[in-house]
């Protein structure tokens, strides 16, 4: 195995991640320092990442979080601000999330120590939905606002992917998206003349958030997770 995939199976990051952590030289194999990323480690390997031995590959699990305002979307955080993987303080395993919402988005999170599947989940190739809701200004949204969401906006980084739009009241908006940007809902929101005044994600490929309370979280299922792993397959 491939010292890159065994640190993601191990859950000390994910697959890319795991990477960016051999090319810095933080890792060593049987006592040297590597950056060749196709080293491949034999059963019974010393692996370490800053001197700490990486044991072998945990159970895999995978979370969803509900998460509140003000929280921000990474395992550890310098400023000392509530971070996402606090949420699910008795998992029993190192989870890191997959993906990010922005700390003032709320909603449906994943969190899990399978790097594999998390990267297969991000991956634009994969074309996994996200839905979110999202409460916008601007008054009332009318046809030719939903028209130009559903084809494409044009942002500073270029025309985005067709989405899926449909009004859920005067102010509200459903939108799914098979990719994703830096803040991107907002940025399209308000190229069309409704900023958003609130969002949150309610959905992540064949997952629903339903009535798991704010700021709660829960491991998902065999066949959860077994359905995520299949919507992440397309090839």
């Amino acid at each position: 195995m491939r010292i890159a995939k065994y640190l993601a199976h191990a859950g000390v990051a994910s697959r890319r991640a795991a990477e960016d952590l051999v090319r810095a030289g933080r890792v060593t194999l049987d006592g040297e320092v590597i950056g060749d990323l196709g080293r491949q480690v034999a059963p019974g390997a010393d692996v370490r990442v800053d001197g700490r031995v990486v044991g072998g590959p945990e159970e895999r699990a995978v979370w969803m979080v509900n998460k509140p305002a003000g929280v921000v979307s990474t395992a550890r955080d310098t400023h000392g601000r509530p971070t996402v993987v606090e949420l699910v303080a008795d998992a029993g395993a190192r989870l890191y999330p997959v993906g990010r919402l922005d700390a003032d988005t709320t909603g449906l999170i994943l969190l899990t120590n399978d790097g594999e599947l998390a990267n297969r989940l991000l991956h634009p190739r994969y074309e996994v939905p996200r839905t979110y809701v999202a409460r916008v200004g601007g008054g009332p949204v009318r046809a030719a606002a939903l028209r130009t969401l559903r084809t494409g906006v044009e942002l500073e980084d270029g025309v985005t992917g067709p989405a899926e739009v449909r009004r859920r009241g005067d102010d509200r908006l459903e939108l799914v998206l098979h990719g994703g940007r830096k803040r991107q809902v907002r940025r399209m929101c308000a190229a069309v003349g409704h900023p958003v005044v609130e969002l949150s994600r309610v959905g992540f490929g064949p997952l629903v958030l339903g009535s798991l309370a704010v700021g709660a979280a829960r491991r998902l299922t065999a066949p959860e997770v077994e359905a995520l792993r299949t919507a992440a397959a397309k090839e």
